[in-house]
């Protein structure tokens, strides 16, 4: 059961794990996620006995949807596999996988369930829900799936296979596989793997796309080059970073980031000037981008956290909205013209406003280290200092509540990653991303991983530290001691016990 170290040539055969393995090989998966359970032990066998992935057993299914989530964050262009046992296992990781459809992630989560002729027959075993309903667990997917696929037949797996892992990495999205224990060993052609998948957004419609282009450069002359840049979550998800900062750099206007959006730009570029967060944002900052004639935002993801409770102060009449798979100008919506096609164009119509757009300024992105007489330990002086502790190629990973809220400000040196879970905001989070991101940032060559959590938010994960153990990453880890659920309490309950937790 030995995964090759090659791809099989035309004409060969190998089994349908060899070949779900391969494909993930290709795309430059090298860790899978997991927890062990009696229907997916089969597979098991063939990533254990594979040369080219490694096995991170995870100590719970919540975990490892956390880790395939903070792996797939960090290795942009891959995606997180996890891989978990028919009802159990897979409904554990429930919450994680809702998590990375939240925030565009792009994880695939395998699950081992009954053979195909059980499947049919309906016996009542073990892991059921006891009524025959063996396509419940499926059902349940669907919500926090952007598509699924069970596998029944061997002839249709290689087609099914690819769809879904295709659709997992253009979409950003988590998706789900049923893998029936019968169905693992089953020899397939392994034609199919002599073709890698196409996980390239689909190409624009000429005429329209033009069109397009033609409106947004009319709209910048009109608005005499007094144009900011937003950029936001899904520019990382979407895997357009370098096509935002090339555009960047071709036209010199002022880039400002959402709380998701950071380090989509590297903070250290002369022309980035910060955080915008709507009514909340530095007010230098907020004076620049609402003055502007015209915002461009890249990759748009407008929920609460990300806009400062959606107090955005820009009017639609002078926004234009690029999206991985529709573009936006003013109130006219352009479907299937997504920015990862576009935005190259883009940069070539925009050579002539170079040196007009130099004349905007931009806020200098800074944080002066305060000085504070007493003793305790404050956000206004813990995050300026924690700032001049990073370097460059750093990921940066912020639990949900005062870290992710507090490290917002903090300029990062250039080439950082930031992680976060601004949208979805599950506590204890952090720690299982952490272990994914670390074993992807060790793989694509990045610097430290450093995790900043509350004490209330690692009790609920802690576990991972002993995955971290096991699999060789270190990352930096500060704990940061609340006594207590810190922003529950700001929220309800200030003196209220439930919001207490037993001091470790």
């Amino acid at each position: 059961m030995q995964v090759a170290d090659q791809i099989p040539s035309a004409g060969k055969t190998c089994t349908i794990a060899d070949y779900l393995l391969e494909r993930l090989v290709q795309l430059k998966v090298t860790e899978i996620f997991g927890v062990p359970g009696d229907f997916n032990l089969g597979f098991l066998d063939y990533i254990e006995s594979s040369s080219k992935l490694e096995w991170a057993g995870n100590c719970n299914e919540l975990n490892a949807a956390y880790a395939a989530d903070g792996y797939a964050r960090v290795k942009e262009g891959s995606l997180g596999v996890l891989v978990t046992t028919f009802g159990v296992g897979e409904l554990s990781a429930t919450n994680g996988i809702a998590g990375a459809f939240s925030e565009r992630v792009p994880v695939l989560h395998i699950v081992g369930v009954p053979s195909t002729a059980q499947q049919k027959s309906k016996p009542m075993l073990h892991h059921t829900l006891g009524d025959g309903r063996y396509d419940a667990y499926l059902k349940a997917a669907e919500q926090f799936a952007i598509s699924t696929a069970s596998l029944q037949d061997k002839s249709t797996a290689p087609a099914e296979i690819d769809r879904l892992i295709t659709e997992c990495v253009v979409t950003a999205r988590p998706v789900y596989l049923m893998l029936p224990t019968d169905l693992v060993h089953e020899q397939i052609s392994s034609k199919r793997l002599l073709t890698p998948l196409n996980v390239e957004p689909p190409e624009n419609d000429p005429e329209i796309e033009n069109f397009v282009l033609d409106e947004i450069v009319k709209l910048i002359e009109e608005a005499d080059r007094d144009v900011v840049l937003l950029v936001d979550a899904c520019a990382i998800r979407h895997n357009v970073k370098k096509e935002v900062f090339e555009f960047a750099e071709r036209t010199h206007f002022p880039v400002y980031s959402a709380p998701m959006g950071k380090t989509a730009i590297p903070e250290d570029y002369d022309r980035y000037g910060g955080i915008y967060v709507g009514t909340i944002s530095r007010p230098e900052i907020k004076e620049k981008v609402e003055s502007a004639k015209l915002l461009l935002s890249i990759g748009g993801l407008k929920s609460d956290f990300n806009t400062g409770n959606f107090t955005y102060q820009i009017p639609t009449t002078r926004t234009i909205e690029l999206h991985s798979d529709h573009t936006r100008i003013r109130f006219a919506a352009y479907h299937g013209i997504g920015m990862k096609r576009l935005l190259p164009k883009l940069t070539h119509r925009m050579q002539p406003f170079r040196e007009d757009a130099k004349a905007l300024t931009v806020p200098k992105f800074t944080l002066p280290v305060p000085q504070e007489d007493n003793e305790t330990i404050s956000h206004l002086w813990l995050w300026p200092r924690v700032g001049q502790f990073f370097k460059k190629g750093d990921v940066i990973v912020a639990e949900t509540g005062t870290s992710s809220f507090g490290i917002l400000d903090v300029p990062l040196p250039g080439g950082s990653v930031f992680v976060s879970q601004i949208l979805w905001g599950s506590i204890g989070w952090t720690v299982g991303s952490t272990l994914g991101a670390a074993i992807a940032a060790r793989d694509i060559g990045l610097n430290r991983v450093i995790l900043f959590v509350g004490d209330g938010s690692i009790q609920l994960t802690v576990q991972e530290l002993s995955t971290m153990m096991r699999t060789g990453v270190k990352p930096i880890i500060f704990l940061l001691n609340n006594s207590g659920y810190t922003i529950e309490r700001y929220l309800h309950g200030e003196k209220a016990r439930y919001n207490d937790i037993i001091n470790w």
